[in-house]
C-alpha cells in the first residue's frame, strides 16, 4: 500500500511539473521581450491555482489509475480530454477576465493557447510511452534470455493478442512462442507481434511435425479461452495432444487484458463446462472498490477465491478467518494475495467462538461479510450430527450476531440447494440458518441497515469434495468409476461463478437496501441463485471423462454404481415452494426469492432447544425441532425421494455440455 501511494505522489508531481513547464514553455515560444519578462513576472500567481485545478482535472480524468507500463491509447486519450479542459479553462479566462476590453490585452491568446494544449499533450503523455516502451524493450530482452520452452498458442486474434502482451510484459515466462493456431480461416498467413499464424486447429500435427524439421521442436500447447470453446471442439484438441504425448496448458487471468495471466495445466473439468454465466465487472469494481471485507472459511476453495476476486475488484481491505493454520498460511500466500494492492490479513479463530467473532469484527469494522465457513460434507454430518450443528447453525449465528453489531452493510451467508425440502444434516442445518439470517435481516432498520442474506450453490467444480478428482482417479487406477445411483443429477457451476454470485448478490442487495428503505422486509430479495442450466446424470459426467482420458465406458474402464449414501437424494432443487420469486433488474444469470422465516420468539426458542439437544447429544430432539422449524424436512425418510429438478435456463441445452458434482455447499 505505501509502495502504491509512493508511486501515485510520483506522478502527480510529475504532472503538475509537466503543466507548469507546459506554461512556461508557451511563454518562451509564443512571446519576447517586455512581452515575456511581464508574463514570467506573473508566473508566481498564475502557477498555484492553475496547478491545483489541474491536479483536479487529472484526477477526474483518472490519470493515475493506470501504470505507466501499461500506457495505452484510452490513457492518451485521458490525457487529450484533460489538456482540452485547461487549455478551454484557460481560453475562457483570458477572453472573460484578462481580455483587452478589462486590461488592455490578452494574456494567453488563441495561439498561446492552442500551442500550451499541444506542449500538455506531449509533456504528459511523452514520458509515459517513452516509459513503456522501456519496460517492453527490456522485457522483450527479458524474454528472450528466459524463453526456453518453444510453444505454440492456440485461439483466435484477440486472445492471443493479449497472450503475446503477457508474455512480453513478464506475466507468463519461459515461452518461447513459435507459432499460432486459429479457428479462423482469415487469420492464417498473418503475423501477431512477430509470431506467425500457421494455420487452424485441424493442422495441428502437420506444424507440429514442419517446426520439427526446421530445427524448432515444440514441447508445449498454450489454448486461450477461444481454443476451449464449444465450437472449437476441445475434446478432439486434447486427444490430439495427448497422441502428440505435448502437454497442453490453458490461460488464466484476475486482470483486465491478462495483465496477470497464469497458465494452469488443461483439466478435465475445464472442457465439463456450459458457457459460463458472463459477470457485470464494472459493477462489482464500483461495489467493491475500497471496501473492507471479511471472509470466514477464507482458506476453503470458495473462500479463498472470494478473498482473490475481493482484492481483484479492488477491496482496501481483507481479513481472512480460518480455523485452520495451514489453510490459512495457503490462503496468504497465494500470489494474487501476495500481489495485492489492498490489505490482506488472517486471523486463526473458530466461528464457533462468539466473542472471538464480535472482537475480530469490531476491530477490523467490516462494509461486507462473506460468510463461507461450514461443514460440507454429507456422509460425515449424517455421522456426526452434533458438529454440523455447532458450526452450520451457532457459527452462523455468532457470525450474523457480529456482522450486525460491527455495522456491516451486509453479511453473505453461502447456503447449498439441500437445503430445499432437506434430507440431510448438511441441508436442514444450512436451512436453518437461513432462517436465522432471514429474520434477522427483518429487524434491520434506519438509514443504513445491514442486509443478511444467503446463495445458494449447486455442485461446485474444483472446489473441495468434488466428484471430478475422484473420478480423475479412479480412471488413473484404471478403474471402476463408482456411482452412487444410475439416475442421480446435479446442477453444477465452476468456483469462479460460484464466487462472482456471492459478489453479485451482495451488490443487490446492498443497493436494494438503498434504494427501498421503506419497503417492507418480506418484499426484498433474500435468497440468491445462479441460473446453472439444466441438470446432468452423473452417470453421463462419468461416461464423458472416461473419453476424455482415451478410454471407453463399459470396455476399458467399467462404471459400477454402489448405492445411495445417507442423506443423498436424485435431484436437488433451489428454492421451496412457498418462496416467491424476486425479478432481479438489469442482473443477468441470477434469480432471487423473497424471505419465508418464523417469528423471531418462535425462532430463539427453536434455538435453545437446539443448544440443549446438542449438550445432552439427543439426536431425537435436535430433529424434532429440526421438523417443526422445516415442515419439508425429512432426514429420517433413507429412500432417495424422487425429486424432480427444476430445470434453470435455457431449456434446449444438451446435457453433453453440462457437468455436475457432489455434496459441496
Amino acid at each position: 500500500m505505501q509502495q502504491r501511494i509512493l508511486k501515485t505522489a510520483v506522478m502527480v508531481v510529475h504532472d503538475l511539473v509537466a503543466t507548469a513547464a507546459a506554461v512556461i514553455l508557451t511563454f518562451v515560444f509564443r512571446f519576447q521581450g517586455d512581452q515575456l519578462a511581464e508574463r514570467m513576472h506573473a508566473l508566481p500567481w498564475l502557477l498555484p491555482p492553475l496547478l491545483a485545478f489541474a491536479g483536479i482535472v487529472y484526477g477526474w480524468f483518472k490519470l493515475y489509475r493506470t501504470k505507466w507500463r501499461f500506457a495505452s491509447l484510452p490513457d492518451l486519450a485521458g490525457i487529450v480530454r484533460a489538456a482540452s479542459v485547461l487549455a478551454l479553462t484557460l481560453l475562457v479566462l483570458d477572453y472573460v477576465l484578462v481580455s483587452e476590453n478589462l486590461y488592455g490585452f490578452y494574456f494567453f491568446g488563441k495561439i498561446a493557447i492552442i500551442l500550451y494544449w499541444m506542449l500538455q499533450v506531449f509533456l504528459l503523455g511523452g514520458p509515459r510511452l517513452a516509459f513503456r516502451y522501456l519496460k517492453y524493450a527490456r522485457s522483450r530482452q527479458t524474454q528472450a534470455r528466459g524463453a526456453t520452452t518453444p510453444t505454440l498458442l492456440l485461439g483466435r486474434g484477440a486472445d492471443i493478442e493479449t497472450v503475446l502482451r503477457a508474455i512480453e510484459s513478464g506475466s507468463v515466462r519461459r515461452l518461447s512462442p513459435k507459432g499460432i493456431l486459429s479457428p479462423r480461416a482469415d487469420e492464417a498467413g498473418q503475423m501477431m507481434r512477430g509470431v506467425p499464424v500457421l494455420g487452424g486447429f485441424k493442422d495441428l500435427e502437420r506444424v507440429i511435425a514442419d517446426l520439427a524439421n526446421r530445427g524448432m521442436p515444440v514441447r508445449r500447447l498454450v489454448a486461450t479461452p477461444s481454443a476451449l470453446a464449444p465450437e472449437a471442439e476441445p475434446d478432439d484438441l486434447i486427444a490430439r495432444a495427448r497422441r502428440l504425448g505435448l502437454p497442453l496448458a490453458r490461460v488464466t487471468s484476475l486482470g483486465e487484458g491478462m495483465r496477470d495471466a497464469e497458465l494452469a495445466p488443461l483439466e478435465i473439468e475445464d472442457l465439463l463446462l456450459r458457457p459460463t454465466v458472463a459477470i457485470d465487472r464494472p459493477r462489482l469494481e464500483k461495489f467493491l472498490s475500497g471496501a473492507r471485507v471479511v471472509v470466514t472459511g477464507g482458506g476453503g476453495s470458495i473462500g479463498s477465491e472470494i478473498c482473490a476476486r475481493a482484492v481483484a475488484f479492488g477491496a482496501s481491505a481483507v481479513l481472512v478467518i480460518e480455523n485452520s493454520e495451514p489453510a490459512l498460511h495457503g490462503i496468504l500466500n497465494h500470489p494474487p494475495i501476495l500481489n495485492a494492492d489492498a490489505v490482506v490479513t488472517g486471523a486463526l479463530a473458530d466461528i464457533r467462538d462468539r466473542e472471538r467473532m464480535h472482537a475480530l469484527l469490531a476491530e477490523f469494522k467490516p462494509t461486507y461479510v462473506f460468510h463461507a465457513a461450514a461443514l460440507k460434507q454429507v456422509p460425515y454430518l449424517e455421522r456426526d450430527w452434533v458438529e454440523g450443528i455447532k458450526t452450520n447453525v451457532f457459527g452462523s449465528i455468532n457470525v450474523a450476531d457480529a456482522t450486525v453489531a460491527a455495522g456491516a452493510r451486509a453479511l453473505v451467508m453461502i447456503s447449498t440447494d439441500k437445503a430445499i425440502e432437506p434430507v440431510s444434516q448438511l441441508g436442514v442445518t444450512k436451512r436453518f440458518a437461513e432462517m436465522v439470517a432471514q429474520a434477522l435481516d427483518a429487524e434491520q432498520a434506519g438509514p443504513e441497515p445491514t442486509r443478511l442474506i444467503a446463495v445458494r450453490f449447486g455442485n461446485v467444480l474444483g472446489s473441495a469434495g468434488s466428484v471430478v478428482p475422484v473420478f480423475k482417479a479412479q480412471i488413473a487406477r484404471g478403474g471402476p468409476v463408482t456411482v452412487t445411483h444410475a439416475e442421480m443429477v446435479r446442477y453444477f457451476m465452476t468456483v469462479r461463478e460460484a464466487c462472482d454470485l456471492v459478489l453479485t448478490a451482495a451488490s443487490h442487495a446492498d443497493g436494494e437496501a438503498r434504494t427501498i428503505r421503506d419497503a417492507a422486509s418480506d418484499q426484498r430479495a433474500a435468497v440468491y441463485v445462479l441460473k446453472m442450466g439444466q441438470p446432468v446424470k452423473i452417470r453421463e459426467l462419468a461416461e464423458r471423462m472416461i473419453r476424455l482420458a482415451g478410454f471407453e465406458p463399459g470396455e476399458d474402464i467399467e462404471i459400477a454404481v454402489t448405492g445411495a449414501r445417507p442423506g443423498e437424494r436424485l435431484g436437488e432443487i433451489l428454492f421451496a415452494k412457498e418462496e416467491p420469486r424476486v425479478s432481479l433488474a438489469g442482473i443477468d444469470g441470477v434469480m432471487a426469492a423473497k424471505p419465508v422465516f418464523a417469528d423471531r420468539p418462535v425462532l430463539e426458542g427453536w434455538i435453545l432447544r437446539l443448544r440443549a439437544a446438542v449438550a445432552s447429544g439427543d439426536r431425537k430432539a435436535a430433529e424434532t425441532v429440526f421438523e417443526e422449524a422445516i415442515p419439508d424436512f425429512r432426514l429420517r425418510d433413507r429412500k432417495i425421494p424422487n425429486a424432480d429438478p427444476e430445470p434453470i435456463g435455457p431449456p434446449a441445452m444438451e446435457a453433453s455440455a453440462l457437468e455436475p458434482q457432489p455434496s459441496t455447499a
